[in-house]
C-alpha cells in the first residue's frame, strides 16, 4: 500500500465518524465530480438521503464506497456497475465472515 493509499484510508475512517455531508462535501473529501457522485449514486453504489442533489445527504460509509469505487475504477479499470457489485460482494464476505466466527465461537463453548 502506497504512502498516498494509507492517508487516503485513513481520511475516510475518520471521516466515517461523521454523520452526514453534503454532494459537496462528499466530492471534497473523496476528490471526485458531482457528476461522478451522481453515477454512482444511478448505479446503486452509494444511497444518499434526499430527493434531489442539491438535498442529498451522505453517511461516512458512502465515503469509504466512493474511495474505494474509484480505487477500483482506476486499478483494475472497473466501471460504476462493477464496482458496486465487487464492494456488495466485498461487504457481504465480511458479513458472513463475522458470523462464522460467532459460530465457531458458540461451538467452542
Amino acid at each position: 500500500m502506497t504512502k498516498e493509499n494509507r492517508i487516503n484510508v485513513l481520511q475516510s475512517e475518520i471521516i466515517e465518524t461523521r454523520r452526514e455531508m453534503s454532494l459537496s462535501d462528499l466530492c471534497e473529501v473523496c476528490t471526485v465530480t458531482s457528476e461522478r457522485v451522481v453515477q454512482l449514486v444511478d448505479e446503486g453504489l452509494v444511497d444518499p438521503v434526499g430527493r434531489e442533489p442539491a438535498e442529498w445527504r451522505f453517511s461516512g460509509r458512502s465515503v469509504r464506497r466512493v474511495v474505494v469505487a474509484e480505487r477500483l475504477s482506476r486499478d483494475l479499470r472497473l466501471n460504476a456497475a462493477g464496482a458496486a457489485l465487487v464492494l456488495d460482494l466485498l461487504e457481504e464476505v465480511k458479513l458472513l465472515r463475522q458470523r462464522l466466527i460467532r459460530l465457531e465461537e458458540t461451538d467452542e463453548s
